[in-house]
């Protein structure tokens, strides 16, 4: 988030108060959000390992990928792509 203050010039604190502002959710969460978003249509759509889509979409482990997708959806990636995933993805 600093890059992204010091892109805007302001401070980290004022680019925080003003991203929320302006988007409604911290920077921090709005991220995270595009992330599961990229994961879960990579899952939907691919056959790439967990592992691929977590480091593909920015998160720094796979362990990373499965926590945050399950406390945003409440299901595992694998459950995810189970469910989701079209024939050719899943497999």
């Amino acid at each position: 988030m600093t890059e992204l203050a010091e892109h805007a010039r302001m401070s980290t604190r004022t680019f925080a108060r003003r991203f929320r502002e302006e988007v409604g959710v911290s920077p921090g969460k709005w991220l995270t959000q595009q992330r599961l978003a990229r994961a879960r249509q990579l899952l939907e759509t691919t056959n790439l390992s967990i592992e691929r889509i977590a480091t593909e979409v920015g998160f720094a482990t796979a362990a990373s990928l499965r926590q945050h997708l399950h406390a945003a959806i409440g299901v595992s990636p694998i459950t995810y792509r189970r469910t989701f995933g079209t024939e050719t993805a899943a497999g």
